[in-house]
């Protein structure tokens, strides 16, 4: 495993490209400490420091950073997809197979990789959190502290699932900038499908099976916690009730998506005359 991934971040670390967007993937998703310490100023009469709200308070500073750290995986995933079309515009591919290297190693040297940046990512994310927890919360109880790090579970398995989806596509088409388009065209495709059995069928079973496509279901992982903010400052103004937490079923979904995503890659692969 050690070697097939030292392999592949050899081949990202001699690209400039994927160096920079690798460096941004990371980079941004930091911008929650900027967040953090934004002050408002109203006209000189109080300032107001989005910190000092409760929206970093242990726990549900878990859920708000890893929702907001998700937005920025696009950047990641043009690093994976152009893993793939350099791959085959450089003949890196036919050439890493002359050498010795399997078609199973060749996918698996991707799918680690997916593996290391998702897991240094959730470890990135983490640790930020922990810390503008401890300087902002309300309640430092290593009890409340540790509560809803599931997030975090979240959050990799989001980051695998969406990553797994950028290989396949980049095996399917070959091209980075298709392979990135064909994500927009699966988000438009799931909702068309949702539209004709709410129209057709029912609306609860529409739902139903749009959680389980795709995309959709890498979005569940983490719902938005807006309303929970909301839920939490003023709850006398929330009379429906939100369900936010991290469910079991939601992470198998995703599991199973990324499992068969990455088996596909190598039928593919597999099957593929170079």
């Amino acid at each position: 495993m050690l070697r097939l991934l030292k392999l592949e971040l050899q081949k990202l670390w001699l690209n400039k490209t994927s160096k920079v967007l690798i460096f941004i993937s990371f980079i941004l998703p930091f911008t929650v400490l900027v967040l953090s310490s934004i002050k408002i100023n109203f006209f000189g009469f109080f300032t107001l420091e989005l910190g000092e709200l409760g929206i970093f308070n242990f726990p549900i500073i878990w859920h708000i950073t890893t929702f907001f750290a998700a937005q920025f995986k696009f950047f990641f995933a043009i690093v994976v997809v152009s893993m793939i079309g350099n791959e085959y515009s450089n003949k890196t591919l036919k050439q890493n197979l002359i050498d010795g290297l399997s078609k199973k190693e060749f996918i698996l040297s991707k799918f680690y990789t997916i593996i290391f940046f998702s897991l240094c990512a959730t470890v990135l994310i983490g640790v930020t959190s922990f810390f503008i927890g401890l300087y902002y919360s309300s309640y430092t109880e290593a009890s409340i502290i540790i509560r809803e790090t599931e997030f975090l579970l979240a959050y990799f398995v989001k980051l695998v699932g969406f990553f797994s989806l950028c290989l396949f596509f980049g095996m399917l088409l070959k091209r980075s900038a298709f392979a990135l388009a064909f994500l927009f065209i699966l988000f438009i495709f799931e909702w068309i499908i949702f539209w004709i059995f709410n129209a057709n069928i029912s609306n609860e079973f529409a739902w139903k099976v749009h959680n389980f496509m795709p995309i959709q279901s890498m979005w569940n992982l983490i719902d938005q916690p807006i309303q929970r903010i909301v839920m939490t400052k003023f709850p006398e103004k929330t009379d429906i009730a939100y369900d936010y937490a991290v469910h079991w079923y939601e992470i198998a979904i995703v599991l199973g998506w990324s499992a068969l995503f990455i088996f596909l890659s190598y039928r593919l692969l597999k099957k593929r005359d170079l």
